[in-house]
């Protein structure tokens, strides 16, 4: 049996990993600090795991609901993060490190902690964002996503031939954060993407299974813009 463990699990591009994947025969652990992961698993036949984990105590928690799945883990999902937008002379200092703390400091202690129990040939993904390249406003964030680009790859370095690791840097993606940027905004954003869209979360999903998946079996230690075409600017 593959298990997968998905962290920002209980909506949004979290829960549409976890759903593309069970197509892939995958035994899903969905790990989220939102009390509906509860529902969201059980509408999937998955394990709910309602932990935060930037908390020891949260990450103790997955381990051992991976445990009671009686198997190791085959593919982690590194997507949890959060967002404290601001221009940069409007940035707090709490909150710049909030952001950094669970993007990537949380990001990396889970994978430190599960990278032993992974089976050997598994995988890792990390989700980043295309902001890691800058983003005016999202000072703390393109910095946390772009830690994750260089943890990605230093995770690849250290785990290679065993594990790979690889991330995905979506764009501008339909869901409910985007949903609250006002129109003028959004339909200028949408306006630079070359396929003049937003995407929508089934194409994170894909590009996850795909990296996860033994098709990719020849990857590690990138990173797949999934932006509509609009890496840049």
């Amino acid at each position: 049996m593959k298990i997968a463990v998905v962290t920002g699990a209980a909506r949004g591009i979290g829960f549409e990993i976890a759903r593309r994947l069970t197509k892939d025969g995958y035994r899903l652990v969905l790990v989220d600090v939102d009390p509906r992961v509860g529902d969201s698993a059980a509408s999937i036949d998955a394990t709910p795991v309602k932990a935060d984990i930037a908390d020891p105590e949260g990450r103790a928690q997955i381990r051992s609901a991976i445990r009671s799945e009686e198997g190791q883990p085959t593919l982690l999902v590194n997507n949890a993060g959060i967002t404290r937008d601001a221009l940069i002379g409007d940035m707090t200092e709490p909150n710049f490190r909030l952001v950094n703390r669970i993007n990537l400091g949380a990001t990396f202690e889970l994978t430190s902690e599960l990278a032993d129990e992974i089976v050997d040939g598994g995988a890792v993904v990390n989700i980043s964002s295309r902001a890691y390249l800058g983003n005016v406003g999202q000072f703390n964030y393109a910095i946390s996503k772009g830690g994750v680009v260089g943890l990605t790859r230093s995770l690849a370095l250290s785990h290679a031939p065993r594990l790979r690791v690889n991330a995905v840097a979506p764009g501008f993606i339909a869901t409910d954060m985007t949903d609250a940027v006002p129109a003028r905004v959004r339909d200028r954003i949408i306006s630079r993407i070359p396929l003049q869209r937003p995407g929508r979360p089934i194409d994170i999903a894909e590009a996850v299974a795909w990296l996860g998946s033994d098709q990719a079996a020849y990857v590690t230690g990138q990173v797949l813009p999934c932006c509509g075409g609009r890496s840049h600017g």
